[in-house]
């Protein structure tokens, strides 16, 4: 009886609930201010990293730009410092747990507490599961889901101490959807989507709501790392575009963060789709790139 009457008192509350997020669509969100705050980017030598560390750069942060790319890593730092932001450049392998601890204790030590992180750096290799290389099968999961976690379990300490600090995962649409050829990217990309939302419910529980989460989920950009993509139903989305969405999101401190913002409309769409309707849609969307398939470099 008291779980009947339990249900029966949840119900108003999950309508007004609905009304109230309805309601906030239409209404414009404030932006935070992270002016002076410590941001660390992964993968900033290129790309959405890259054009992230720009869009902070004008927000008068103090940028941590990390990449395996020294050279690609040390441009991007060259632009930002030019856009007036104070710039503290590290190579690191991402996918090197002892690399990341390292380098976390000497941003500590060198520059201060991080405020803002946005994980960002991330590895692909388009094949079929057979095509694709155990190396670069772990390399994938290394880059894209592991390192999330040390970066994470290194910097988590001193926000839990202040109750503040924003937590960025970049994953894709990947991780809500799969597509052939992607099967360690879009596996990975479902472990940080449910690493960002097992990180946020911890928080909750935890009672620390000063600390904030975000999670990027875009579709094809063009950034080079996927070769010649195309799709008929979705865009080929440009970085700068990226970023500015997700610069955007966390300013006012956006949960999931949909580039275009209509995506997330076909994903619950994509729940309660029969399977055949599904394939139908599949097969008009042509999604198209550069894959090796059965040891052939093919466009599927």
């Amino acid at each position: 009886m008291k779980y009947l009457l339990d249900l029966i008192l949840l119900l108003p509350l999950l309508i007004v609930f609905s009304i109230e997020s309805l309601v906030k669509l239409f209404i414009p969100k404030k932006k935070k201010s992270v002016a002076g705050e410590i941001v660390l980017i992964t993968g900033a030598g290129h790309g959405i990293g890259r054009l992230t560390a720009y869009e902070f750069a004008k927000l008068n942060t103090k940028l941590v730009l990390w990449d395996i790319n020294k050279r690609g890593v040390e441009e991007t730092a060259d632009k930002c410092r030019k856009l007036g932001a104070v710039v503290h450049v590290f190579v690191v392998d991402c996918s090197n747990r002892a690399e990341i601890y390292n380098s976390v204790d000497q941003v500590k030590r060198e520059v201060g507490d991080v405020e803002i992180v946005v994980n960002n750096a991330g590895a692909i290799y388009p094949a079929d599961l057979l095509s694709a290389k155990d190396e670069e099968i772990t390399k994938t999961f290394e880059v894209n889901i592991l390192g999330h976690f040390w970066i994470i379990k290194a910097l988590l300490p001193s926000m839990l101490r202040r109750n503040s600090g924003h937590i960025v995962t970049v994953a894709s649409v990947c991780g809500h959807g799969v597509i052939p050829y992607l099967i360690p990217y879009c596996s990975s990309k479902f472990a940080a989507v449910g690493f960002h939302r097992a990180l946020t419910a911890e928080l909750d529980t935890l009672g620390k709501t000063g600390i904030k989460t975000s999670c990027l989920c875009p579709v094809f950009v063009n950034t080079g790392f996927t070769k010649n993509p195309s799709t008929r139903l979705w865009p080929v989305l440009e970085p700068e575009e990226v970023a500015r969405s997700l610069i955007n999101g966390i300013l006012t401190n956006k949960k999931m963060i949909f580039v275009p913002s209509y995506i997330n409309i076909s994903l619950i769409l994509e729940k309660f789709l029969p399977e055949r309707a599904l394939k139908a849609i599949s097969r008009i969307q042509n999604i198209q790139f550069e894959a090796i398939v059965g040891h052939k470099t093919k466009m599927k």
